[in-house]
């Protein structure tokens, strides 16, 4: 019996002895993750100090890669000519141009829309467009997207070029409907009217015009995966710069039809028809008509898309 006892004894005073060690091997584990959380904890801090650091001795701020290219790929005189997707995308802009031409001499000319229909075709216009070429249809967001570096410089120019067609292929189809019901031909003259002493008045009216179309184009690109969205968008500032050439010019400037707010149309209606008694004055008329409606609405479109980068960036914007 005693022997029994006795190594009954001994084997609750091994369990005992392999509890006690079981413990003091958890405590172990235990103090030694805890300090390799400190040191870890340790590291991330002295790494987040030293990463603060370096961005403030490199001089990083929150506008940090606001030039940066913002297209994908590269694209030279070289290259983009080889990709069969580029012609696509000329072809779009000459047809998304031409017919926004269409709509807008139709509306100009002849004042068969109102503000909701012209909306309504201005965003149709857009989305049968986009999928092509992104549907800029205007050189001055082209120029600006290629300020902003959303587009490269030899894309641009082919762009504008093929804008510029657009814009003439319209006014002949408009003028070619006009001649089929029996009506004498539209003589390209100029429509919009530069006043006497108002000269800088419409140059404003183009520039405050021209950078809400910017602007708002801009941010229709941060909706570009809801093609309805970013063509609602790109109407409303385009619906919002007409309102404001209507009330600004008619009601208090005394001036008619004296905005377009793209340049590609403004070749047609005021600067091929430009005329005058001798040479000088004809290259006179050009220049006015060229810084009035081609280089300042350009300016314009610049600073519409910068202000929408630099609005962004200081939001803290993706």
């Amino acid at each position: 019996m005693a022997t029994k006892k006795s190594k009954s004894s001994n084997k609750s005073s091994k369990a005992k002895s392999t509890k006690t060690t079981a413990e003091k091997s958890a405590v172990k584990s235990a103090t030694k993750s805890e300090t390799v959380k400190t040191t870890v904890t340790e590291k991330t801090t002295k790494s987040e100090d030293t990463s603060v650091s370096s961005s403030k001795k490199s001089g990083k701020t929150c506008l940090s890669g606001f030039f940066a290219k913002k297209y994908e790929g590269k694209e030279s005189i070289l290259t983009v000519f080889k990709d069969h997707k580029f012609y696509g995308a000329l072809l779009g802009e000459v047809l998304g141009t031409m017919l926004l031409a269409f709509l807008f001499f139709s509306v100009l000319l002849m004042g068969i829309a109102s503000t909701a229909t012209y909306a309504i075709a201005v965003i149709a216009i857009l989305i049968a467009v986009y999928a092509f070429s992104g549907a800029c249809l205007n050189p001055l967001v082209t120029v600006g997207m290629m300020a902003s570096r959303r587009m490269s410089v030899i894309r641009g120019i082919m762009y504008i070029i093929a804008e510029i067609a657009g814009a003439w292929l319209g006014w002949l189809i408009f003028n070619a409907f006009h001649l089929a019901g029996g009506e004498t031909a539209y003589e390209l003259s100029a429509i919009a009217e530069i006043g006497e002493g108002k000269f800088w008045i419409t140059v404003m009216v183009e520039l405050i015009g021209a950078i809400i179309i910017a602007f708002f184009f801009a941010r229709a690109l941060k909706y570009k995966r809801s093609v309805f969205t970013f063509a609602a968008t790109v109407a409303g500032g385009i619906i919002l710069a007409i309102l404001l050439g209507y009330v600004v010019s008619a009601a208090f400037l005394g001036l008619s039809n004296n905005f377009i707010y793209n340049p590609a149309l403004a070749m047609m209606l005021q600067i091929f028809p430009t005329a005058g008694e001798n040479f000088g004055e004809v290259l006179g008329g050009i220049c006015q008509a060229l810084s009035a409606y081609a280089l300042i609405p350009m300016i314009g479109g610049v600073i519409g898309f910068y202000l929408s980068d630099f609005t962004a960036k200081l939001s803290g914007e993706e």
